[in-house]
């Protein structure tokens, strides 16, 4: 049986840049009991999630992500994609530690067989506990597109 990890990277003390986090709250309020699938607050990261990554073979990623787009707006980076991202040019304090995340997964053999970035284009990043007016509306709209990667991946 295929098992997905959903994990929401940021802080909710900087409004904006604790989106993913907000994200996988909601997603757990909606779908408590989603066989095969982990719902994870991953903060700001830490090398403690690499053993959880390890033991799933699905990965989403739910963060703030600029993009150059207008706040709010939600992009989904999927395989090749999400890769060159976040080896490009993305501009977030969790650059660093996500793509070390993946190395020990793909060092250790556990890289995850599908994977994606659900990012939303932030506004602020200042002190703030919940998104700004112009980002809060999407996290729903990035909910949606975390559950439509789960039921995509489902029977692949």
């Amino acid at each position: 049986m295929k098992t997905t990890l959903v994990l929401g990277i940021g802080n909710t003390l900087l409004s904006d840049e604790g989106v993913g986090v907000h994200v996988v709250q909601l997603l757990e309020k909606q779908h408590p009991d989603l066989a095969n699938v982990t719902f994870i607050d991953g903060g700001t990261l830490s090398f403690t999630l690499a053993e959880l990554l390890a033991t799933h073979n699905n990965l989403v990623v739910v963060d703030a992500a600029r993009t150059g787009g207008e706040a709010g707006n939600v992009v989904c980076y999927e395989g090749d994609a999400m890769d060159k991202y976040l080896t490009g040019n993305r501009q977030s304090v969790h650059e660093v530690g996500l793509t070390d995340l993946l190395d020990i997964a793909r060092l250790s053999d556990h890289y995850p067989e599908h994977r994606a970035l659900v990012g939303i284009e932030p506004l602020y990043l200042d002190w703030g506990e919940q998104p700004s007016e112009q980002v809060a509306p999407s996290v729903p709209v990035a909910a949606e597109r975390v559950m439509a990667l789960i039921d995509k991946w489902k029977d692949s």
